[in-house]
């Protein structure tokens, strides 16, 4: 397959002893005069594809051919056929062409008045018009002109808004990103609505050429992280674009990482937010995550429903995450460094129950809590991927039913069960899917490390791992931020929310410049 422009070619099949490369297409660079020329090139470079759809006609007493060319199921039929094709049949009947003036063109005059969209280019070169087809927009060609004209109909069947299946809450905003750029585009939009948001387009991928927004708040925005993000983004030489999970692994600032270096959010509301706060959007046509960066590790512990509900609330339900992660982090690796080390250190009531619990236990603490550990994650993974009428029972049943299997068989004991339960119910009580799967990676670690050296394993390997996250950088932000390097006056809203009156500044984390979020209202009411 021999590739131009990004576009593939099909070869036909050579004769019996000619050559491979025999009947293969030349290369185009610019549009031909002749429609029919135009027209086979179009059909040779998509092998015939049948969902690309071509109208033929002539144009009016001059017998001139035009032609219209869209690919069927992404271009918007509403579009194609009552603002491109229906205006150029009735133009075509009633023979306009007498109305054109002096020196003027079919071309031009099909133009000004034979279409009725919003968005029309002309382009010369065979690249941006093919991509174009590909990409939904409907081409017109006028016989004896060397261009295109780009007629904006991208559409077709998309999925409608609904609300965000990853970050479900019980008071605010319904609304979820979808599939599609401009719906997602349009959603931030409706919430802010300022000149100052700004937003860059590019095309990444050499096959799909999937098209990807950079949308942030001019003015609030460092530009120096703005230009950050372009140049890394400009920088990506990759066939395919499908998720922006691609574009994350490819732009973030360290790869051999547990933790998340970018946060991702499906939430109109929540992207709005940090756009706010002075950070960048990503978003990547074709999946419904948008990006933010820079992060930080507190953002992974927030939730868009913080900011609507009491205070008081919203900063206990944030320690309950804190400390879920926690537990979710540290649990297991605990009750195995205090049962196979520090017995001394476990109350006299309690040591004797754990004891007899695992007198009939044949492995040692590690091995019991491996084996719970990689069970539970199988069913986890399992009530994921299976249909979702049984994937909750039977992530349910196989728990229960294996759990009291094992504890009567004498291969569990029962404290490791409820250890197991309870760092798996805290794994899910965290507010970012991608934070609970660093501590899910984490955990093993200190379960080996807790196995070795006990309480002294655990410290060790969690001062490696602190050590760890105070080096991470996203875009040159410390990740760690307002933590260390420390800021006092953004530790309103890190481990707890103050009221919104005191909420007066933006974080330092994205904006150095423009700090001021709201003036300060007065004496507040008791």
């Amino acid at each position: 397959m021999g590739a131009v422009f990004g576009f593939g070619y099909r070869k036909q099949p050579s004769g019996g002893g000619s050559s491979g490369t025999a009947g293969a297409l030349p290369a185009k660079i610019t549009i031909d005069a002749q429609i029919k020329d135009n027209l086979d090139y179009v059909r040779a470079i998509v092998g015939e594809s049948p969902d690309i759809t071509i109208r033929e006609f002539e144009y009016g007493r001059s017998g001139k051919k035009i032609a219209v060319v869209y690919a069927d199921g992404i271009s918007d039929k509403k579009i194609v056929n009552e603002f491109i094709l229906k205006p150029l049949a009735i133009t075509n009947k009633q023979d306009d062409l007498d109305k054109m003036k002096p020196g003027e063109d079919l071309f031009d005059y099909i133009k000004t008045n034979g279409t009725a969209v919003g968005e029309i280019e002309v382009q010369a070169k065979w690249n941006k018009t093919i991509l174009s087809i590909l990409s939904g927009d409907t081409v017109i060609f006028v016989d004896g002109c060397e261009k295109a004209m780009i007629c904006g109909s991208r559409g077709g069947k998309v999925r409608a808004i609904s609300e965000a299946n990853s970050q479900v809450v019980i008071r605010g905003s319904k609304e979820g990103f979808t599939e599609t750029l401009g719906t997602n585009i349009a959603q931030v939009r409706r919430r802010i609505r300022s000149s100052n948001l700004w937003l860059e387009t590019m095309q990444i991928g050499k096959v799909t050429h999937t098209d990807v927004a950079i949308m942030y708040i001019n003015g609030l925005a460092k530009d120096e992280v703005v230009q950050e993000v372009i140049s890394r983004l400009k920088k990506i030489e990759t066939d395919s674009i499908l998720e922006s999970g691609y574009i994350e692994q490819l732009i973030q600032d360290s790869t051999y990482t547990p933790f998340p270096i970018m946060y991702n959010s499906e939430r109109p509301d929540t992207v709005a937010g940090n756009l706010l706060e002075g950070r960048i959007a990503i978003f990547v046509d074709g999946t419904p995550f948008v990006l933010v960066a820079p992060a930080s590790f507190v953002m992974f512990f927030q939730a868009a429903e913080d900011y609507y509900q009491n205070y008081q609330a919203a900063s206990l339900i944030r320690l309950l995450r804190y400390g879920a992660y926690l537990i979710s982090l540290f649990a297991p690796s605990i009750y195995i460094a205090a049962i196979t080390f520090h017995q001394e250190m476990i109350p006299t009531q309690l040591v004797i129950s754990l004891a007899a619990q695992r007198t009939n236990v044949p492995f040692p603490a590690f091995i019991e809590a491996a084996i719970m550990e990689i069970s539970f994650e199988i069913l986890r993974e399992a009530g994921l991927r299976m249909p979702r009428a049984i994937g909750q029972a039977v992530s349910i049943v196989g728990a229960l039913v294996l759990g009291q299997a094992a504890v009567e068989a004498g291969l569990i004991s029962s404290a490791m069960v409820i250890v197991v339960a309870i760092t798996g119910i805290s794994s899910f009580a965290t507010a970012s899917y991608d934070l609970a799967l660093s501590a899910r990676i984490i955990r093993f670690a200190l379960m080996v490390a807790s196995a070795f050296l006990g309480f002294y394993g655990v410290a060790i390997l969690s001062i490696i791992i602190l050590a760890h996250l105070c080096a991470l950088r996203s875009f040159g932000v410390p990740y760690l931020a307002p933590i260390t390097p420390f800021k006092l006056n953004d530790q309103k809203d890190v481990l707890v929310r103050l009221p919104w009156r005191k909420l007066l500044s933006r974080p330092d984390i994205a904006n150095s410049e423009n700090q001021v979020r709201q003036e300060p209202s007065g004496k507040e009411p008791q």
